[in-house]
């Protein structure tokens, strides 16, 4: 009970600023740095796999895709969508990935911190 009203009350204000972010990331896609753009998208991209396609938070749904490959039908259009645009996108994104991945789950940094 502790960490779900933790989490409420941590939602109640990062939800407000999320909303300034993307607004940011937008203004920085057409106008900004694209490293800026970039990192938005990266974190939003961090964001949609973790709540969306039920992934883990540090990794990209493009890396997550090539993991779910076998099992998944939303993964293998996930990749079919990026390969249009980036042959092996998603292998790529899994190779730079799956260290952090391994290395998160070895050290138990995905569970519960607030008892």
């Amino acid at each position: 009970m502790k960490e779900r009203l933790a989490g409420f009350i941590l939602m109640c204000a990062v939800v407000p600023m999320a909303i300034l972010g993307y607004l940011i990331i937008c203004w920085a896609g057409f106008f900004g740095k694209a490293e800026r753009g970039r990192a938005g998208v990266r974190a939003l991209d961090h964001f949609v796999n973790a709540t969306v396609f039920n992934g883990y938070a540090w990794e990209s749904i493009s890396s997550h895709a090539w993991r779910m490959r076998e099992k998944h039908p939303w993964a293998r259009m996930v990749i079919w969508v990026t390969d249009q645009f980036q042959k092996d996108h998603c292998m790529r994104a899994n190779k730079r990935e799956q260290p952090v991945v391994d290395l998160v789950l070895e050290k138990g940094l995905e569970k519960q911190t607030i008892h």
